[in-house]
């Protein structure tokens, strides 16, 4: 099995600018869908910015993955996009590892951001589940008009278009600090009514433990 190297990519990866694009653009065309088209010196700019994760083969240093992240809406809103793997490496989990790098190189960087995206993969559905993700209207999602052009280059745009942004083929997901922060403090606040119920339950035991041997 080969060995991988993920890391925030920096302005030494500048040459696999391209072959990154070509393959974001052959995986959009396999799909059937669309993604949001980057150029060479827009991904180069990402490296630069430290706003990206690229995944090399250790042996040959050949890009086998990809993905960069994008802030909206004045910073409250961070996207992760162009998740890309070169097919002949799809059977590694790197696509697992370079999500988990960005969403960790998005909560270092943008902390109280909300960090949401559109995607029509199931199996991106999951790992944004098992990161804390959640399904949303696309309401809840960034109003940056910016961020919405992004779609223009999809084959779907005018199922969006005719839904008035409200709703396409895909599907969006939120993952909010906040809320977690609250879900949090919840817990944390019923850890005495918790720990009450526990020395009751402690206390019935010893009770009739007692009694059998008495």
């Amino acid at each position: 099995m080969p060995e991988f190297s993920i890391q925030v990519a920096s302005s030494k990866h500048h040459q696999y600018a391209q072959a990154i694009c070509d393959e974001m653009a052959e995986s959009a065309k396999a799909r059937g869908t669309g993604i949001a088209k980057r150029s060479p010196e827009y991904l180069r700019m990402k490296m630069e910015e430290g706003k990206a994760i690229i995944a090399l083969e250790k042996n040959t240093q050949q890009v086998v993955g990809f993905c960069y992240i994008e802030s909206w809406g004045h910073q409250k809103y961070v996207a992760n996009s162009g998740l890309i793997v070169f097919p002949e490496f799809r059977k590694y989990g790197l696509a697992r590892e370079i999500k988990e790098k960005a969403f960790e190189l998005s909560r270092k960087k943008f902390p109280d951001a909300k960090l949401f995206g559109l995607t029509t993969s199931l199996a991106v559905m999951k790992l944004n589940s098992e990161l804390g993700y959640h399904p949303v209207t696309f309401s809840e999602l960034t109003d940056d008009k910016e961020f919405w052009k992004g779609c223009q280059s999809c084959v779907n745009y005018h199922i969006l278009q005719s839904k008035e942004h409200k709703n396409c083929l895909c599907t969006g997901m939120l993952y909010d600090p906040a809320e977690k922060k609250r879900k949090r403090w919840s817990f944390l606040q019923k850890l005495p009514i918790l720990k009450r119920l526990k020395k009751l339950k402690e206390a019935t035991f010893l009770t009739k433990f007692s009694k059998v041997f008495s």
